[in-house]
């Protein structure tokens, strides 16, 4: 499988006055065609800063970002990357351009300078994609948080991207939103490929990923599968960070003796385990 994404050796560093913040120390990184990738961190771990990294909204001071083949530090080549790797962030109002949710999600491809009747076709698909077509009539304010996510998600898709980068896309949405965004970036990596990175605060989102990132002062402290990262609670709490609930359940029921399998991630795997002391 191709890398779609390499981060290699980036450094970078916010500058006030005299001071310096190094953001990224030194990050190494290889994203793979296809993967799901969740990115998590405690406040001010820099993964909204590596994030800005993936399609060149920032630089690196020091190393190189690879994006489907280019690196990002080359300016005549902007729109490909962004095009290879869309952004959605964390506001959805912010995202909104249009006052039709069909002219929104045809703005992207309008810039690229696509036949018209190609973008009519990609819109269709693109709404379809994110079970949204039904509203491309509708006003986006009149929207849901998740549905406003989701149409954002569309107007990337309609730019065929290789990859979709959500930079903490579902913190501000009530659980049903961040459900409908999960479900839609899930169906996009499995059916259409798409790599997905998502960063992300809530524990729970990262257990649906293929690999989890852990960052810590600019820096990636752990990598690995979500069974293998998520069983490492003690680790997890001394950087400041949150566990699956299931997770931490099963954490506190081995401590007290019962013998239960410690990686536990969902519900039903919990169920499943606890059967047998029936």
């Amino acid at each position: 499988m191709d890398n779609i994404i390499q981060v290699k050796d980036v450094v970078y560093e916010y500058s006030q006055e005299e001071n310096s913040l190094k953001a990224l120390d030194n990050v190494n990184l290889d994203i793979k065609k296809g993967e799901f990738v969740a990115i998590i961190g405690h406040n001010g771990s820099g993964k909204s800063t590596l994030a800005k990294h993936l399609n060149a909204i920032l630089k690196p001071k020091h190393g190189n970002v690879i994006v489907a083949g280019i690196n990002t530090k080359d300016e005549d080549k902007l729109w490909q990357i962004r095009q290879s790797a869309g952004m959605i962030f964390q506001n959805p109002d912010n995202q909104i351009v249009a006052t039709v949710v069909e002219e929104d999600v045809a703005f992207g491809p309008e810039n690229l300078g696509i036949d018209p009747e190609e973008i009519k076709i990609r819109v269709e698909n693109s709404l379809k994609a994110v079970d949204m077509y039904e509203f491309r009539n509708k006003a986006p304010h009149l929207l849901s948080g998740g549905q406003k996510q989701r149409v954002a998600i569309a107007g990337i898709i309609a730019m065929k991207p290789d990859c979709i980068i959500l930079d903490e896309a579902t913190a501000m949405l009530d659980p049903s939103g961040r459900k409908e965004v999960m479900e839609t970036i899930t169906k996009l990596n499995k059916e259409e490929k798409i790599t997905i990175i998502h960063i992300t605060h809530f524990m729970e989102e990262a257990v649906e990923a293929d690999k989890v990132i852990v960052m810590e002062n600019g820096r990636i402290v752990m990598h690995g599968k979500p069974r293998e990262i998520f069983v490492q609670v003690d680790k997890l709490k001394k950087l400041r960070l949150d566990v699956p609930s299931m997770t931490e359940l099963a954490y506190e029921l081995k401590k007290s003796g019962l013998n239960i399998d410690k990686d536990i991630l969902t519900v039903d795997e919990m169920v499943i385990n606890l059967c047998q002391y029936q």
